[in-house]
Parts: C-alpha cells; structure tokens; sequence
C-alpha cells in the first residue's frame, strides 16, 4: 500500500481510540510513513462485544494492509443471508453469498478477534499505544489540540477522531447534535452453537421485531442480535446489561431455531437504538473524523465496521496523495459522505421491511419467496453498490 512518494511521509498523527476505526487508520497511516500514536481511554485494546459482519468492500481493506490471510484464519466465510418467517422459521428467501465473484468473500468475525489482530500488526509497525488516555475537548488549530481528562493536552498537526458514538472532537467540527430515539431496542449476546447453526445469516422476521443469528470462531459461537419495537425511551450506550427472560419473552412468538437459541442466553447486552444525523463537517484545521464519530448507523446493514475500515483507508490514502492537509482532508469527505449516507440510510430503511404486520407482511414475504425463485442474482446484485466497491483502487 505505501506510496513511492507519499506526502504524510514523517508527518506526526495521533489517532484518538483504539477501536477497529482507530487502530486501522493507525496502520494505513504508518504505512505510508506517518509517525502515528494511538491514544485509548481503556487500560488495555480488547474488546468485549460479538460478532460482526464484514462484507467485500470490507475485506478488500484488510487484504491491502496485508491481513486478508490472518483475517481468514479467525473468521467464517459465511454462505448465504436466509430471511425467514417468525413462527416456525421457514425460510422466505435468501441471498446466495456463494454466487458473488471471486475475490469477494462475506465473513464473520468475534470483534474481539479483529481487535486482537489489528492491534498486533499496529505494535508489529511500532504504532506508539497509550492507554488511558480519554478525550475531554478537541480544538481545531494548526497545530490542534487535544484535552484529556486527566488534565493533559496533546498537540499534532493532525488529530483523528476515531472515538466513536460519544466522540469528543465531532462536537468541536460540528456543534452538539441531539440523536433521536426510534423506538426500536436491541439486544445482543453470543451462545454455544448446540444447534448446529449453519455459515449463515439467519434474519427472522416477525411483527415489530426480528433476530438475527450468525455463527463464529469456526462455528463454536452464533451471535445474536435482535431488534423490537418500544414506544419506552432506552438509554443508549453499548455497555447496559438486559434480563435474558425479557429477552425470551419478546420472542415468545418465534420457532425454528430461534427457542434453541434464545435457551442459553444468561446476560445479555440491551440499549435503545438512536439515530445520528452524518456530520455535516468531518474535518477543520488539524481535526479529522472517521467511523462513528462521524457516521453512526443502524445496525440493520452490518455496515458499521465496514464503512469504519474504508473511512480509514481513503482517510490514509488522500493524505499520501495531496500535498496540502486541508486539500487531502476535503478531498477525503468528498469521497466517504454520499456513500456513507447512502449506507445510514439503507440502513435505518431495513428496519421496517423486517417488521410488517398483517396482510402487508404476507405479501411482501410471497414477493421477496417468488423474486428468489425466479431471479437469485437479482436479490444478490441489489447490493453490487455496496460490496462491489473497493476503496482501495482510488
């Protein structure tokens, strides 16, 4: 990836968060030979979360930084997307990952084990990492600076915020935002595969709700994330605890193999799903956006990871290409925004195809069984915009 004659070249950056955004900026930065440090407010990078999925476009990052074959080892090329019915989990139709071109592999991964890979590939560069290191305040400037809350300020000619839904330098581009509830809470856990879940992803779908499972760590693991409409208000954040009879109950409804799978649920996470507007603004003197901070989504497109790995590469690419910081972060904006819509959007669009009710819920699922029937590459070429695209050509 490292350009003959790139112009970060020796230039300092200091990426703010050692999540998958942080951490892969870290690495495509060094590799065109910036001088980069990694601050994480953690006292250690790991991760606690589950599954992800990582599409094509996604992948197409990790092989250009040389970890496709790594990446490979600890993940699980998933087959198909199988939509299927609530109540005895008949599959309504499904999308064939099989029948993508070569090259274009869909797979699913622990996020612990990406973060684990990613941050043993920063240290193999010689990326500094220090821990403990939370955002207060950012301040655009030539040099920027940053604020920890430890009382400590950072200067760099350059700052990334790769600090996630509650960043603290997205504020300083872009004013306070207020994020809106949807009425939609999720839950999400990871349970033994006793069930004999296939390299699938299963999306049931049922009135106001749906549960999606996928299998990980060489098919041990599924991972489940499932979705329901509240009209009550739910904190949002990632860290909140649910009651797994709760979650049962909700579910009540669902049969396949969704029992078997709610059965060995014990503490599962829980939060209320909001909607971000995109940044209007995802740079300003010395100060640069990617991943959540700048684009939270839904995660009814399994996009997050995804559009956080291309943010990076383009993010790493336009500094290497043009001369001038402020020209590379413009140019970089230019090139991430209307995708990154169009992505947020499709996403929060996915939410109420799953929840149909009644008469109109039958024929859609009698639509979407006869388009897979009559047309399969139809249903898979639906998504060419999005795992087709390849940041990594320019």
């Amino acid at each position: 990836m490292t350009q003959t004659h790139s112009h970060i070249a020796g230039r300092s950056v200091t990426v703010l968060g050692g999540g998958i955004g942080g951490l892969t900026v870290a690495l495509a930065l060094s590799r065109q030979g910036a001088q980069v440090r990694v601050l994480e407010q953690a006292e250690a990078i790991t991760e606690v979360g589950a599954g992800i999925q990582v599409s094509p476009n996604g992948l197409r990052v990790l092989e250009a930084l040389g970890l496709g074959d790594a990446f490979r080892a600890v993940s699980v090329k998933g087959r198909a997307v199988s939509l299927r019915d609530h109540r005895a989990g008949r599959e309504v139709t499904r999308l064939d990952l099989t029948r993508l071109p070569a090259g274009q592999d869909y797979r699913f991964v622990h996020r612990a084990d990406l973060i684990d890979l990613l941050a043993e590939a920063t240290r193999a560069a010689g990326i500094r990492i220090r821990l403990l290191q939370k955002g207060l305040e950012a301040t655009p400037g030539t040099p920027a600076t940053l604020t920890l809350c430890n009382g400590d300020a950072v200067t760099d000619a350059l700052i990334v915020g790769a600090d996630g839904l509650h960043s603290v330098i997205r504020p300083a581009l872009n004013g306070s935002a207020q994020p809106f509830f949807t009425g939609q809470v999720a839950w999400r856990a990871t349970v033994p595969n006793s069930m004999g879940h296939p390299d699938a992803v299963h999306v049931h779908m049922g009135p106001g709700r749906h549960l999606v499972s996928y299998p990980l760590r060489g098919g041990s693991l599924v991972n489940l994330v499932a979705a329901e409409e509240r009209k009550a208000w739910t904190a949002e954040g990632w860290s909140h605890r649910g009651d797994a009879n709760t979650l049962r109950m909700a579910f009540a409804g669902f049969g396949g193999m969704v029992p078997a799978l709610l059965r060995d649920v014990h503490e599962p996470g829980f939060w209320g799903l909001f909607r971000h507007p995109v940044a209007d603004h995802w740079h300003g003197p010395g100060l640069a956006l990617l991943g959540d901070a700048a684009h939270p989504t839904l995660p009814f497109l399994a996009q997050g990871a995804n559009m956080a790995l291309e943010d990076a590469f383009v993010l790493a690419d336009c500094l290497a290409r043009v001369p001038d910081q402020a020209e590379a972060l413009t140019l970089y904006q230019s090139r991430r925004r209307a995708r990154v819509i169009r992505a947020v959007d499709t996403a929060s669009g996915n939410a109420w195809k799953y929840h149909l009710r009644g008469p109109v819920r039958t024929l859609a699922h009698l639509g979407l069984g006869a388009l897979g029937r009559l047309a399969p590459d139809r249903m898979l070429h639906q998504f060419d915009w999005l795992y087709a695209h390849d940041v990594t050509r320019g």
